[in-house]
């Protein structure tokens, strides 16, 4: 089955076929690196992850760049206000947007460029632009003609002739249409700078990253995603800037992700509802995180709250649960060998048998279809349940840990594109099993030397029912698997 895709450019689903058969090349808008990331920015790096990941899970090889913004008005400022300089407030919040993204166990981009270190191929494609007669030079500052380019406004579905309507903007005279933005700002007093033909300055934000884009990955791209809120103005601005100076399409998939709400509201600082993500994983296991992520399609709003929260970390700990168990189970099998439970092939083993064939199917359906990891984990929830019903002693048998083992891996394969359990360094179940056996024995121990022996006999008769035989030796207490 292809894989389909909402392209916000079409307004509709489309099979993905990449310029190159079997290589992709995907863009996201990074950070401009002026604070800590919010949990809002999170979602969006999260998602960009889960499809870049799914794209390699089927075969793909992925040139992922994501680009860090560290020159901005917004840095300026906090660095006015910090009585740092511009660099190192960039230095400083990019280190820790890397720190609070690995902790949500997003893969480091192939790419992460940052602006000054492309003065030179924004400055280039600028005069590429100002060549071809679709930006102009003012006052030391170059503008973007908007009213050049005849496909203004087809990304967000904006009419150019409305948006000139109704502009809300300070009047600029060196502006020749308020709509104008800027490619290259002259320089201010105090403020960083770069020399340029058309006198010092810096890049304005639009052009950053089609000048990034298109010299890390061509002058067409497979995917390019990122927030919503970049629809319009960034992303129309992207399209204007890079199919103006290349003269053919600049992306084959636009893909935007749902805004995130606090309490229902839109997340702000006024608000007092702004949750900065490393606030966050001080308090929730960064896998819970991501689940909560995954419930939802990535284009759709989410609502964060203390209790859709919650609900997350109440189901990361039941499928993190049940996963331990299987793995408990299935190492007690091989440690120990024998049919635990006996030959006979129960009724939810038999049923789970039929459920995992159709489920394995219908979580790559899901994945297919726009990449919905919502409808992908509830099929996945549905695994976890039918595991939970046959991972028991009393059931173990060849049948049941052939089914269990299947499982298993399945749910190990879908968790290298999904991130929804941490297993990379698991204490093995065997020797959980063995330590907590031992504590058990040590009680019972001790509840023998004080010739407490109803006490100690319960346990051992406890013990047997669950099919573990205890054995007192005069060398010690040993136990077995009946």
């Amino acid at each position: 089955m292809a894989i389909r895709i909402f392209n916000t450019l079409s307004r509709q689903k489309e099979e993905f076929k990449p310029l190159h058969e079997e290589t992709v090349t995907m863009y996201s808008c990074g950070p401009t690196v002026y604070n800590y990331v919010h949990i809002g920015n999170a979602r969006t790096f999260v998602m960009a992850d889960v499809i870049r990941r799914y794209l390699e899970y089927t075969g793909y090889k992925v040139k992922f760049v994501m680009n860090v913004t560290d020159i901005d008005d917004k840095i300026i400022n906090k660095a006015k206000e910090s009585g740092l300089e511009a660099s190192e407030v960039a230095q400083l919040y990019a280190e820790a947007f890397f720190e609070d993204i690995a902790q949500l166990g997003i893969h480091l981009p192939d790419a992460a460029p940052r602006v000054v270190d492309h003065i030179e191929d924004i400055t280039n494609l600028i005069q590429t632009l100002i060549l071809k007669g679709f930006a102009y030079e003012s006052h030391g500052s170059v503008y973007y003609n908007v009213g050049k380019f005849p496909g203004y406004g087809k990304l967000s579905g904006k009419n150019i002739d409305d948006l000139i309507a109704g502009a809300r903007v300070d009047v600029d005279e060196t502006k020749r249409n308020p709509l104008d933005f800027a490619l290259w700002k002259a320089a201010k007093p105090g403020e960083p700078a770069w020399s340029s033909i058309w006198g010092p300055g810096r890049p304005g934000w639009h052009i950053e990253c089609s000048a990034m884009a298109m010299n890390l990955l061509g002058d067409q791209i497979d995917i390019h995603c990122g927030g919503s809120d970049l629809i319009f103005p960034h992303h129309e601005n992207e399209i204007a800037q890079s199919e103006a100076a290349t003269g053919h399409p600049f992306v084959r998939y636009w893909m935007h992700f749902g805004f995130l709400n606090v309490n229902n509201e839109k997340m702000s600082k006024s608000a007092g509802n702004f949750w900065l993500l490393r606030d966050v994983l001080k308090q929730y296991r960064p896998e819970a995180i991501r689940l909560f992520f995954l419930q939802k399609h990535y284009a759709s709003p989410l609502n964060y709250s203390e209790e859709t929260i919650n609900d997350a970390v109440n189901a990361h700990k039941r499928i993190e649960t049940i996963f331990l168990k299987v793995q408990q189970a299935l190492e007690l099998k091989e440690n120990l060998g024998g049919s635990l439970g006996g030959d006979t092939v129960t009724s939810d083993a038999e049923k789970f048998a039929k459920d995992l064939d159709r489920l394995e199917r219908e979580v790559i359906e899901a994945m297919n279809d726009d990449f919905n990891t919502a409808a992908a984990m509830g099929k996945i929830f549905e695994v976890f349940n039918g595991l939970n019903k046959i991972a028991t002693p009393k059931t173990l048998n060849d049948f049941s840990v052939y089914i269990m083992k299947r499982a298993r891996d399945l749910i190990l394969e879908w968790n290298e594109f999904l991130g929804f359990l941490n297993i990379s360094k698991p204490e093995t179940a065997s020797k959980k099993y063995e330590q907590l056996m031992q504590i058990i024995l040590d009680v019972r121990k001790e509840l023998r030397n004080n010739k407490i022996w109803s006490l100690s006999d319960m346990i051992r008769d406890r013990l047997l029912d669950a099919g573990i035989v205890i054995e007192d030796t005069p060398e010690g207490t040993t136990w077995k698997m009946k």
